[in-house]
């Protein structure tokens, strides 16, 4: 099965950087990256091409207007480009253990999309990490959750879930058939700012009879520190999730259809 990874971003260039490089590590790499930029700078820009050129990987950078945060569209018009039948997705902050994309594709299974955990790093980690290099562990100093970074096949098998539930739906560790998401069409563009937009998207899936898988143990990666998010339009997200889960609804018209 050839996969497609998708990684979100908005002027980070420097977090941005490592998340390529522990691409480029992995054991098993993926057949394409899609960059979904929703309006970053040239500084951005510069980064995935001095990537690209030392990478044989295949990168596409989508790029969006800068019109605030629009994360929906900017996912839909990645994954428009796939050219690939399995899509990852994670966000441009997060560096991965070296068999991430071998985990995900080990625990890909028809009829369900699967989410995956992520070690929170402190402020103080992050800034060292984007300043030089150091090895990801267990063992490392200033994580918040340490046994999101315990790595085991063992204990992945033992606390495998097969259960539906929006609860702590996020889509920086997740990934699903392009088809299934077809079905669905894709993330909602109607969803702008902060939050939702995952759960909005997860709530079709489940609809349309797509079931969630939750992997611990595998697929690890270590989230970078960042500042919160403005909350100022998540009542209004908050709204169109509701009327989503209440209608049954499997569809939205403002969707993915845009950019195929």
């Amino acid at each position: 099965m050839r996969v497609s990874l998708i990684i979100t971003t908005y002027n980070r260039p420097d977090a941005l950087n490592l998340v390529l490089k522990s691409v480029n590590s992995q054991s098993k790499q993926p057949d394409e990256i899609i960059i979904a930029d929703d309006g970053s700078g040239n500084t951005t820009k510069s980064c995935i091409e001095d990537f690209k050129k030392k990478s044989s990987l295949k990168v596409i950078h989508s790029w969006q207007e800068d019109r605030g945060f629009r994360v929906a569209r900017s996912r839909n018009k990645a994954i428009a480009k796939t050219n690939f039948e399995y899509i990852i997705l994670i966000d441009g902050d997060v560096m991965l253990h070296k068999k991430f994309i071998e985990d995900h594709l080990k625990h890909a299974q028809s009829g369900f999309f699967v989410q995956g955990t992520r070690v929170l790093l402190s402020q103080n980690t992050s800034k060292i990490l984007i300043s030089k290099k150091k090895n990801l562990s267990f063992f490392l100093t200033g994580l918040k959750n340490r046994k999101n970074a315990i790595y085991s096949t063992v204990l992945s098998k033992i606390f495998l879930k097969n259960k539906n539930s929006l609860h702590n739906i996020k889509t920086c560790n997740f990934a699903f058939f392009k088809a299934d998401c077809l079905k669905v069409n894709g993330f909602n563009n109607e969803i702008e700012g902060w939050g939702r937009e995952d759960s909005e998207f997860v709530a079709r899936m489940m609809n349309r009879g797509v079931c969630r898988k939750n992997v611990r143990f595998n697929m690890i990666q270590f989230h970078l520190w960042h500042p919160l998010s403005s909350r100022a339009t998540l009542k209004k997200n908050d709204l169109i999730l509701k009327e989503t889960i209440n209608n049954k609804i499997n569809w939205c018209e403002n969707g993915i259809n845009h950019y195929l």
